[in-house]
């Protein structure tokens, strides 16, 4: 078996975890330059930064996921460094938010929605090494992981706030006034796990059919 991961038994196209990489940088740089807050750019990208590091090591180690898990793992790199440059209740984001009739700022929301879409890479990678071999297991391993990191970053965010204190820990903090904000986001999380899996489902389903 080998050791590079593909979603099908097609050539992997290795230029489009690169390019994923050229675009996060330039995000990185243009809105590291004068961010509303800068206490709050570093505390929201230094996490953002390892996780990029650490799959840039997974690739030239040979572990390379699919292209979609890729796209599905990008969204949280893109979507936080822009919530980092603004603080994440202050994006603009108006036409998300009038659109569903939501009266707080929704993009802190979406961006925890992401966080789930690594339990598609989880899988991928549990299935391809062959790690988990009850089926069920397999998928509740990726959405217990997503759950404990969901938790865990809360209480990271609860931490920093109280330490940092002011404007730099409620901007961190980002709840806005609602004080189930941390049960909300880590709902969030979990709801974006759940989909990466039915995600991953419909494409294995697909793969064994065609195999």
């Amino acid at each position: 078996m080998s050791d590079t991961l593909t979603l099908s038994a097609t050539p992997q196209s290795h230029w489009f975890p690169k390019l994923l990489l050229a675009l996060y940088a330039v995000e990185f740089i243009v809105l590291g330059i004068n961010p509303v807050e800068r206490g709050t750019w570093w505390a929201e990208n230094v996490p953002i930064f390892l996780i990029v590091v650490a799959l840039v090591v997974l690739y030239l180690r040979g572990v390379r996921f699919s292209n979609l898990a890729y796209a599905l793992m990008s969204v949280l790199l893109f979507m936080h460094t822009v919530g980092g440059h603004y603080t994440f209740e202050k994006v603009p984001f108006d036409w998300f938010n009038n659109l569903f009739g939501f009266k707080r700022n929704m993009y802190d929301r979406v961006a925890h929605f992401s966080v789930g879409f690594y339990a598609y890479a989880i899988i991928e990678l549990t299935d391809h090494y062959g790690t988990i071999r009850n089926r069920v297991i397999s998928y509740l391993f990726p959405l217990c992981v997503i759950g404990t990191v969901a938790m865990a970053y809360e209480l990271i965010e609860w931490v920093y706030a109280e330490v940092a204190g002011g404007d730099a820990g409620a901007a961190f903090l980002g709840s806005q006034g609602d004080i189930w904000d941390a049960q909300k986001d880590m709902l969030a999380d979990t709801s974006g796990a759940v989909f990466a899996l039915l995600l991953y489902a419909l494409f294995h389903r697909r793969r064994e059919v065609s195999a």
